[in-house]
């Protein structure tokens, strides 16, 4: 049995998977937001729970909005601002005295749709989350690509290129860069772009649903940001080459984007034929979860 924990921003998640990963049970609390020591205490009691159902142990792999840093191991890069600087890997270890594995939570994405998910079978995986934030994770021969700065797959903290086509000027990240692609491509993002064009405030939801509803200011918001995806994914193929991009988060949703960003993509792509399939997450929110407990499929 393998269990996998999404640990989120506002909830924390467990699945317990069987050796064909068949979900054998998912659990959910919320975060306890700001209280380092709680969240390390909640993870240890999911975990104590599902086993005590489920009448066994399991392996215990955990995604986090961070990574950890080398060589200490202290969390950084996390938006849950309370781990960052802490030994969490450790801290969970000894609450549950064993060993634990840890994964960015876009990484546990593209690991789950890469062994299970829409991008099973592919040798070269790159897995997108298009949210609240933008974040990516690459997975090779079903194994995680970290990096020896553990930042591989920060594909949303470079810059949106050729900004010269832009009409506006590019905005400040939190990361504290500018016009990073997380500021053009996030949720967020697409509804401050719909402001700066056309002066009102939508979600992302409501200029996409919009858009369907054929009016033009939303359908331009959204071929905007059509373009700039088309971009952005186009720099990783010419330098990761994967066989699959896997999109998920809640603009993953945009029906549109399986056809028009192909086509798009090709005019900055370094080969007169892109092979590169565009997918859809097979797994929706379950792929963080899932991708966690996967990380134990790892030699």
């Amino acid at each position: 049995m393998r269990i996998g924990i999404d640990l989120g921003g506002t909830k924390i998640e467990l699945a317990a998977l069987d050796e064909g990963g068949q979900t054998l049970l998912r659990r959910r609390e919320p975060t306890p937001q700001g209280d380092y020591a709680a969240s390390v205490e909640a993870i240890g009691r999911l975990v104590e729970a599902a086993e005590n159902d489920l009448g066994a142990t399991g392996s215990v792999g955990i995604g986090i909005p961070g990574a950890e840093s080398m060589p200490d191991g202290r969390i950084k890069n996390a938006n849950s601002t309370w781990l960052i600087g802490q030994l969490f890997r450790e801290d969970v270890q000894t609450r549950l005295g064993r060993a634990v594995r840890l994964a960015n939570d876009a990484n546990c994405f593209a690991l789950s749709e890469a062994i299970d998910g829409a991008g099973r079978g592919a040798e070269v995986v790159f897995g997108v989350i298009l949210g609240t934030g933008v974040g990516a994770g690459i997975v090779v021969r079903q194994r995680v690509v970290s990096g020896i700065n553990r930042i591989a797959g920060e594909w949303g903290h470079n810059p949106l290129p050729l900004l010269h086509e832009e009409s506006v000027a590019p905005l400040p990240c939190y990361c504290g860069r500018l016009g990073c692609v997380e500021t053009w491509l996030s949720g967020p993002g697409m509804a401050t772009d719909h402001w700066r064009h056309c002066g009102e405030r939508l979600s992302a939801e409501e200029i996409c649903a919009r858009a369907v509803d054929g009016e033009t200011a939303a359908d331009e918001t959204l071929w905007r940001y059509e373009r700039r995806l088309a971009k952005a994914l186009a720099v990783v193929v010419n330098i990761l080459d994967p066989e699959v991009v896997v999109l998920g988060g809640g603009l993953s949703n945009i029906e549109r984007l399986y056809d028009t960003i192909p086509r798009l993509w090709q005019e900055h792509i370094f080969s007169p034929v892109v092979l590169t399939r565009l997918c859809r997450n097979l797994h929706g929110d379950s792929s963080g979860v899932r991708g966690a407990a996967w990380l134990w499929n790892e030699v």
